[in-house]
């Protein structure tokens, strides 16, 4: 991330399943570092100095990033500081794997 630019978006392969069915293995998301950050969206987060990729939950017990496979728990995060790009696209090889989230 460091030889981004901080306001261009960038590309990443998700490399696990936490995000299935929605977003499987090995597909590419593209991220926006100034993306709108608002409830139920899709998000690049930092957990401990690392990258994660989850759906990020704003309510009453705060914010945290949300794995969409049961098996991970939610991450608890600080607040906005702690996104590093809201997710806009994913990318596939042909159009009916493209899907955008805005």
């Amino acid at each position: 991330m460091d030889g981004c630019a901080n306001n261009e978006p960038y590309a990443l392969q998700v490399t696990d399943s936490s995000m299935e069915p929605e977003f499987p293995k090995g597909c590419v998301i593209i991220s926006e570092p100034n993306g709108v950050l608002e409830n139920g969206c899709y998000v690049i987060g930092s957990d401990g100095g690392e990258l994660v990729f989850r759906q990020l939950l704003i309510d009453d017990r705060g914010w945290r990033l949300h794995a969409l496979q049961g098996d991970h728990a939610d991450i608890p995060i600080d607040g906005p500081e702690a996104i590093r790009g809201r997710v806009v696209q994913r990318a596939g090889k042909s159009r009916k794997d493209r899907k955008a989230y805005l």
